[in-house]
């Protein structure tokens, strides 16, 4: 058994990856990247907000930034000014509370019953057996005016054959009635996964 030196993911091209190291310049790339997606959509026809946009871009990446993954991305589809989903990859090492990280293990302790039990199946990837956790969540009042969200998710938590580490893709979004081209974006994103070891 030996740990993960690299991981590798493809997205498609509509999906924008987060400036999430401590030395990116998000303001900047914010604003850069604003106007890339804006000319985009307007090639395609739509005319969105460039600030809205900017502001939606700049709290994506300042959100997964706090959550340190390993990488971020967000979905813009063209003629959206916020993203409708965020994709997060991170790894899970083992350590003295937990020396052997198991598929059982990932399912109990990435799963809650918020709103009902999760679905969880087990399934194989090309890089290892993995465990699908699709779960909903009620993501946090921001004030009373602005009550809380439902934030529904699609996890894969993997064990990489020969690797001593997991590798833990998360799917997020709050958009309603996009479950099912959601599921199937994160079905198709988890297939790419690839490893070093």
């Amino acid at each position: 058994m030996s740990d993960i030196s690299a991981v590798g993911i493809v997205t498609p091209s509509d999906w924008v990856a987060l400036p999430i190291e401590p030395s990116d310049d998000v303001r900047s790339w914010s604003k850069t990247t604003a106007v890339e997606l804006r000319d985009r959509s307007q090639a395609e026809g739509y005319d969105i907000d460039k600030t809205t946009l900017r502001k939606d871009l700049r709290s994506r990446a300042e959100d997964s930034r706090s959550r340190k993954p390993f990488y971020a991305f967000a979905l813009y589809p063209d003629g959206f000014d916020f993203a409708l989903a965020t994709l997060e990859v991170d790894l899970i090492h083992p350590d003295e509370t937990v020396p052997e990280i198991t598929l059982d293990w990932l399912a109990e302790t990435f799963s809650a019953d918020d709103f009902g039990p999760p679905m969880i199946s087990h399934t194989d990837l090309p890089i290892g057996p993995a465990v699908r956790i699709r779960q909903n969540f009620a993501s946090g009042a921001r004030s009373r005016r602005r009550p809380g969200i439902l934030m529904e998710t699609l996890t894969y938590g993997v064990v990489p054959t020969g690797a001593e580490s997991a590798l833990m893709m998360l799917m997020s979004w709050t958009v309603p009635g996009v479950s099912e081209e959601m599921e199937t974006a994160a079905d198709s994103i988890a297939e790419t996964l690839t490893v070093d070891l």
